[in-house]
């Protein structure tokens, strides 16, 4: 914690203590991260089962993104549809920097790694 004493002079304090973060708040980081990435035209609900696909807009994407916590880090899994036409690999990886930027600075939690799984390709409507 920082405040201004007079003019130019700051005094810094320093408390000690921990900080958690609920998975919620992550997925939202990876949510608003993946919102604002180029190329992700929505994200995808993967059934294991049936081996389909469905697909949910942006308001629903808590269903599309698995966080775990893992003991080096947080594991983030997403499950996105992708915008037909954009270079799939470079669209996965700005997600996964897209990602990875928002929690470490945000959230400062260490990170074990950023899966993309891309489970379709779909026209943008305008």
């Amino acid at each position: 914690m920082s405040r201004t004493i007079g003019k130019g002079c700051v005094m810094s304090t320093s408390i000690s203590g921990e900080l958690h973060v609920a998975n919620d708040v992550l997925v939202d980081l990876v949510a608003y991260a993946a919102a604002d990435c180029y190329g992700v035209v929505a994200m995808s609900s993967s059934s294991q089962q049936s081996g389909l696909s469905k697909l949910l807009p942006l308001s629903r994407v808590r269903k599309g993104i698995v966080v775990e916590t893992l003991d080096e880090g947080i594991h983030v899994d997403l499950y996105v549809i992708i915008e037909y036409g954009t270079n799939i690999n470079t669209v996965s990886q700005n997600l996964v920097d897209q990602v990875s930027f928002a929690l470490t600075q945000y959230a400062q939690v260490p990170l074990a790694g950023v899966e993309v799984h891309v489970e379709g390709v779909k026209v943008r409507k305008h």
